[in-house]
C-alpha cells in the first residue's frame, strides 16, 4: 500500500532529543495528572497491550478539548502512538488521568513506565514493522481499523473511510480514518476525517455523492449514552467535513440503533437510509438527507439472529444472463456466523422505495470463510459498478491477532451482482477487474504474496505448506458441490477460535479458482462468481511448498505492485 511515510524513527530511534513531559502529581491509588508544556507536534505516548484502559482527559486553561482512552504502559512499552498536541497551539495542556486497572498487581503509580517515556516530538514513524503487514490489501498505517465506512468514487478517486483508534492496536476511541485510490489497489493514507464529539464516539455509517448540491454528505452513529444518526457535510471532495449544527437527524428509544447506509434512489427520486435496529433493519426516506420519515422494518422473521445485525446495505443489481434486476440486502451478523463470531448475511428481493420483501427463507452468508465482516458497497461507482469491500478479521480474535503496530485489514475489492440457480437468485461475488493489474510473471514458485488461478477438472485438493509443518488446505468436492479451507495448522496460539474448517456451497461445477495469497490471508473465489472464501491465516514462516492431488492445472502469478 502506497503511504505518506514521516522520517523520524521513533523512542530510542529517535537520533535528535525529544521534549519529555514533567513528573506527574499522583493524587490517589488511580489518579494523576500530567502538565504538558507544547514545544512540539506531537505527544508519544506509550502503549502496553495487556494493561488496562487509561481515560485520559485533555485540558486547556482548565477547559476539556479532548477525551481518549490508552492502555498506559505500566512496566513494559509496546509501541507508541502519536497524540497531535500542536492543535491546541501554544497553551500548556493538563493531562488529567485516571487508571482503570487493579493497582495491587501493577505497582505504585509514580514509577510507572509510561511518565518516563512520553515524549514530544515533530514527527512519527510509520515505516513498517510487521511481519504479518498485508502487501496489497488495505491496512491503516498505525492502530485499529475495522468497518469500512463512506465509501464512495468522485473525480477519479475512491474514497475508503473506516473505524479507526488512532491511540492504540485494539478497539477504542472510535474515529473515521480515511484512505484514497485511484485503482483500489493502492491507498494514500489521509489525515482524520470524523473526530468524536459531544454525542459521543463516530461509529459506522456511510457517504453519498450529492450531485445537486455539490457536495459530499456523511451520515454516521454518534454513540454517547444513545446511539443516534448525524450528519457532516464536506464541501472539497471527502477531504474534510462539517457536522451538521442540528446534530441529531434521526433518534430511537432501541439500545442497538446504528449504521446508516444511505443511498439515491431514482425509483422514488428520494434518498433512503437503511439502519440495523438490534434483530432488524429500519428504512427511512428523505428529500434534503436531514429529515428522515420512517418507512418500514424488516427481517424480524428471516435471517439468522444469533447476534446482533449491523451494518446494512441496500443496492439494485442485475441478474445474470436476464434483463430482470432485483434487490440486495446486506445485513453482516455479530456473532453467528456459520463457523463462529461475525459474518455476512444477504437477502434478496423487491424494494419499492418504502417496504424490502425477500422472496426467500433460507439463510445465505456472502461469504464462506471466517474473516468477512462489515460488507459495504461504494456510492456513485463508476460504469455503474457494485464495488464492495470486508473487514477482513473476525470478532471472536480480533484484537488478538499477531500484529502490534497496526490490526486488521480489508478484503480485496469484489464486485456484486446475482444469478440464478435451480430457479433461486442468489448474490454473485467476483473479483474486481483492478485486481488484474497486480498480475507479474508467471513463476513455479509459491511465494508470500501472489493469485494462484486453479483449472479445475472434478474433485481437487491444494495443499500449501512451510518448512515447520503449518499447513492450509483447500478441497473442491465435486460429487458434494462443496469448497472448503482448513487452516487448523495454521499458527493460532492467540485463540483458541481460530483453527477451523470452513465449507461453501458452489452452486454448479467449478471450473476455475482464483485464491489471492498475501502475507495474512488467502481469499478463495470460484472465478465465475458463485463462491467466495476469506480466510486468514498467520505462516510464522511463509507458504513455499504446494502439492495438488486431482486433475487441476496450476498458474501462479507474482504480485507486482
Amino acid at each position: 500500500m502506497k503511504k505518506q511515510f514521516v522520517t523520524v524513527v521513533l523512542a530510542a530511534l529517535i537520533a535528535l532529543p525529544a521534549a519529555r513531559a514533567q513528573a506527574p502529581q499522583v493524587l490517589g491509588k488511580s489518579h494523576a495528572m500530567q502538565h504538558i508544556e507544547v514545544k512540539d507536534k506531537y505527544l508519544l505516548l506509550p502503549v502496553q497491550e495487556k494493561e488496562e484502559i487509561a481515560t485520559i482527559r485533555v485540558l486547556s486553561a482548565g477547559n476539556e478539548v479532548q477525551k481518549l482512552n490508552v492502555r498506559l504502559a505500566v512496566d513494559k512499552v509496546d509501541y507508541y502512538v502519536p497524540f497531535s498536541i500542536e492543535r491546541f497551539g501554544n497553551k500548556d495542556l493538563l493531562l488529567d488521568i485516571v487508571f482503570h486497572g487493579d493497582r495491587r498487581f501493577t505497582g505504585a503509580m509514580k514509577d510507572f513506565v509510561c511518565w518516563k517515556e512520553m515524549k514530544q516530538s515533530a514527527d512519527f514513524d510509520t515505516t513498517n514493522r510487521e511481519h504479518f503487514r498485508p502487501l496489497y490489501h488495505h491496512t491503516p498505517q498505525y492502530g485499529w481499523m475495522n468497518d469500512p465506512n463512506g465509501m464512495f468514487y468522485k473525480d477519479g478517486v475512491y474514497h475508503l473511510y473506516y473505524q479507526y483508534n488512532p491511540y492504540g492496536s485494539q478497539w477504542e476511541n472510535m474515529t473515521w480514518g480515511h484512505s484514497t485510490s485511484k485503482d483500489l489497489i493502492h491507498w494514500e493514507a489521509q489525515p482524520l476525517a470524523i473526530e468524536p464529539d459531544g454525542l459521543g464516539a463516530i461509529f459506522s455509517g456511510s457517504c453519498v455523492v450529492d450531485e445537486k448540491n455539490d457536495r459530499v454528505v456523511a451520515m454516521f452513529t454518534s454513540a454517547g449514552q444513545s446511539q443516534v444518526q448525524s450528519v457532516a457535510i464536506s464541501k472539497d471532495g471527502g477531504m474534510t467535513f462539517e457536522k451538521y449544527a442540528q446534530n441529531p437527524v434521526l433518534v430511537s428509544t432501541e439500545e442497538d440503533f446504528r449504521d446508516p447506509k444511505v443511498f439515491w434512489n431514482a425509483d422514488i427520486q428520494k434518498w433512503n437510509v437503511i439502519l440495523a435496529v438490534g434483530q432488524e433493519m429500519r428504512i427511512y426516506s428523505s428529500d434534503n438527507l436531514t429529515d428522515w420519515h420512517y418507512e418500514s422494518s424488516f427481517g424480524r422473521e428471516l435471517g439468522c439472529h444469533d447476534g446482533v445485525w449491523e451494518c446494512p446495505d441496500l443496492v439494485k443489481l442485475p441478474v445474470r444472463g436476464t434483463d430482470k434486476q432485483k434487490w440486495l440486502l446486506i445485513c453482516n451478523i455479530n456473532p453467528g456466523g456459520p463457523f463462529g463470531g461475525s459474518a455476512t448475511q444477504y437477502f434478496v428481493g423487491d424494494f419499492d422505495g418504502h417496504k424490502f420483501t425477500c422472496e426467500h427463507k433460507d439463510t445465505r452468508w456472502m461469504d464462506y470463510g471466517k474473516d468477512h465482516y462489515a460488507t459495504v458497497t461504494f456510492d456513485n461507482a463508476p460504469d455503474g459498478r457494485c464495488i464492495a469491500l470486508a473487514w477482513m478479521s473476525n470478532w471472536q480474535y480480533a484484537n488478538q491477532v499477531p500484529t502490534k503496530q497496526f490490526r486488521s485489514a480489508n478484503s480485496v475489492p469484489r464486485d456484486l451482482d446475482l444469478f440464478e440457480h435451480n430457479g433461486q437468485t442468489y448474490c454473485g461475488v467476483t473479483p474486481s477487474k483492478e485486481l488484474l493489474g497486480l498480475r507479474g510473471k508467471v513463476t513455479n514458485k509459491l511465494s508470500q504474496t501472489c493469485e494462484i488461478v486453479v483449472d479445475v477438472k472434478g474433485s481437487t485438493e491444494i495443499v500449501l505448506s512451510n518448512p515447520i509443518g503449518e499447513q492450509v488446505v483447500l478441497s473442491y468436492d465435486a460429487a458434494e458441490g462443496t469448497f472448503s479451507m482448513d487452516r487448523t495448522r495454521s499458527y493460532a496460539s492467540f485463540s483458541e477460535a481460530f483453527p477451523c474448517v470452513t465449507t461453501a456451497p458452489v452452486y454448479g461445477s467449478v471450473r476455475q479458482l482464483r485464491l489471492f495469497i498475501d502475507r495474512c490471508s488467502i481469499e478463495a473465489f470460484d472465478a465465475d462468481g458463485r463462491m467466495a472464501m476469506t480466510n486468514l491465516v498467520f505462516p510464522q514462516e511463509p507458504y513455499n511448498n504446494i502439492k495438488v492431488k486431482g486433475g487441476a492445472k496450476l498458474t501462479i502469478y507474482s504480485i507486482d505492485k
